[in-house]
């Protein structure tokens, strides 16, 4: 089995809905095992630290959505997200079923 991270700022996906809510709907519809995104509470972007929960703060928050399955559903799902999403990062782990 694979696992895949994506690493996003709070961006809109063509305006319309959070990009994090866009992949995870993406992920339902490629019917990938499970999902789930994460809310980070700090982040660096190798520039500044972001801190999205301090008062009138305007940092990005940084999100990530994690997902697994069998590793051909996943680099799947993975190839036709790139073609439409052009942002963020992506790290990919192998993982073991625990039964």
């Amino acid at each position: 089995m694979l696992q895949a991270q994506i690493f996003i700022g709070n961006d809109q996906w063509k305006g319309e809905l959070p990009l994090y809510e866009y992949i995870l709907r993406f992920l339902v519809k490629q019917r990938v095992q499970g999902a789930t995104v994460y809310r980070g509470w700090l982040g660096y972007d190798g520039k500044h630290m972001n801190r999205p929960n301090d008062l009138f703060s305007f940092d990005e928050t940084p999100m990530i959505i994690s997902f697994i399955d069998d590793e051909e559903k996943v680099r799947a799902a993975l190839t036709q997200l790139r073609k439409e999403v052009k942002s963020g990062f992506i790290v990919t782990n192998q993982v073991d079923k625990w039964n």
